[in-house]
């Protein structure tokens, strides 16, 4: 039990080296997000804190409205600048994100501490698992369930050893508000009973 725990702990350690280098540029923002904004040379066009509203949008000074959900911090920072260069010559402006939105999700199963949590971070599997303190000597890791909060009758079935022992990290999906990852054990799963209970209308409106 120790040992998939450091092994967990060492994997996700190491993908986030790796992947942090790509992280900022394909992460798309979204509502809850909070931003940093400066233009270089320009004190009253930095702004510390920005929020993005519910609607995906927020304003600032020049450029007014803007969209910003689905978007990546390049991308937004080419609207600025493009919106800015009405107003600035040759606008230097840099765009962080300070805070990221937390996502909710449920870990189930066979994992050392199930339950809610809220996750920051890149919002994946391996973030979940993390959080949950990793599975049991008894989870079948070839049969990792997620379900989405509005997909509930398809839900995907995850390997996990085709991550740690191969590498494909198209096996690590980026999780949504609500949804559940279930861990099943070694024995047959039933889905009507093992998994349907947590992803029932009142499951959700009870928790959520």
């Amino acid at each position: 039990m120790r040992r998939a725990i450091m092994i967990l702990t060492l994997a996700v350690f190491i993908l986030n080296i790796a992947g942090n280098l790509v992280w900022a540029e394909e992460y798309r923002l979204d509502s809850g997000d909070v931003l940093t904004i400066g233009v270089w040379g320009y004190e009253e066009l930095q702004m510390k804190e920005v929020a993005i509203r519910p609607d995906g949008k927020f304003s600032f000074p020049l450029v007014g409205e803007v969209q910003a959900a689905g978007l990546s911090t390049g991308q937004l920072t080419d609207v600025f600048t493009k919106g800015l260069s009405n107003y600035v010559k040759e606008p230097k402006v840099s765009i962080n994100i300070a805070k990221l939105h937390t996502t909710r999700v449920y870990v189930l199963g066979e994992v050392v501490k199930p339950g809610m949590y809220e996750l920051e971070k890149q919002h994946n599997l391996l973030d979940a698992l993390g959080a949950a303190g990793s599975y049991t000597q008894y989870a079948a890791k070839k049969k990792v369930y997620i379900i989405r909060k509005d997909q509930t009758d398809t839900p995907i079935k995850v390997n996990l050893m085709n991550i740690w022992e191969k590498g494909d990290m198209t096996q690590n999906y980026a999780l949504g508000d609500g949804d559940v990852v279930y861990l099943s054990g070694n024995g047959k799963i039933n889905f009507t009973t093992d998994i349907l209970p947590f992803i029932t209308g009142t499951y959700y409106m009870t928790h959520m």
